[in-house]
């Protein structure tokens, strides 16, 4: 049965779909001997597919990996970066680094720390990032100020940002501080930079910004010792009963 490129190479855990697309503008995947373009259909049981020169196919999959990695400030939430910067990858030793098909699920920007999910299973990856699911993603942030209980109160019923109402969130205060306030923030959407962009529109900009959880999956749990910053570990079995909850019909 036929599918788009970009999907055959997420199922097969080459790439996420968004990244097999750049792979296929970049012109690394070849078609049976032609250069492939974004939403070309194959038919992976006849066609041939290669990238880097490579002939893949559902027997060359690695196995799935499902990772936890507690991001530190400076390095970004991509596979690779053009100015250099490390990234999330080179987190991880050799042997998940190369070869795997290994990226993150969703972003958090470059000063920002905390949870970020590493996966090869490039439709979860394709489903955890859609729209249409709203897994709640908790933050522990720490804001300049004293935000009164109306700003929190505005804050949580939703905030026009681009010409659109960010959607309702979960915004309290558990700490004031001299000169800043902390506050544990609840959110069900991810645009770009959301929490600093808001917390700076209403005037209260933001000092740090750390990611403690996506949905039931927790850096810090009761029974076990939190990831200190720059690790991971590999997701348990009712942290992937969760993710695969989440994306099933």
């Amino acid at each position: 049965m036929e599918a788009r490129l970009q999907k055959i190479l997420a199922q097969w855990g080459i790439a996420s779909r968004r990244q097999g697309e750049e792979m296929i503008r970049q012109e690394r995947v070849w078609v049976n001997g032609g250069v492939a373009h974004v939403g070309q259909k194959v038919d992976p049981q006849t066609d041939a597919i290669t990238v880097d020169g490579n002939l893949v196919s559902p027997s060359t999959r690695p196995e799935p990996v499902y990772l936890l990695v507690n991001k530190p400030a400076g390095i970004v939430s991509t596979c690779d970066d053009t100015q250099g910067r490390p990234t999330v990858i080179d987190l991880l030793p050799e042997n998940l680094r190369n070869g795997q098909g290994i990226h993150p699920v969703g972003r958090l920007d470059a000063n920002s720390t905390g949870a970020l999910i590493l996966t090869n299973d490039g439709e979860l990856t394709y489903h955890l990032t859609h729209p249409s699911h709203n897994i709640p993603k908790t933050y522990d942030v720490f804001v300049q100020g004293s935000p009164t209980a109306k700003v929190l109160q505005e804050w949580s019923q939703g905030v026009v940002l681009d010409g659109r109402k960010t959607r309702p969130a979960i915004v309290r205060c558990i700490k004031n501080l001299p000169g800043q306030t902390r506050l544990e923030i609840i959110l069900k959407e991810g645009r770009n930079r959301q929490i600093r962009r808001v917390a700076k529109q209403l005037g209260y900009p933001v000092i740090t910004l750390h990611r403690t959880a996506i949905g039931t999956i927790k850096l810090n749990t009761p029974k076990k010792q939190g990831l200190e910053s720059g690790d991971y570990r590999h997701l348990q079995n009712f942290e992937l009963r969760f993710l695969k909850q989440v994306i099933s019909p």
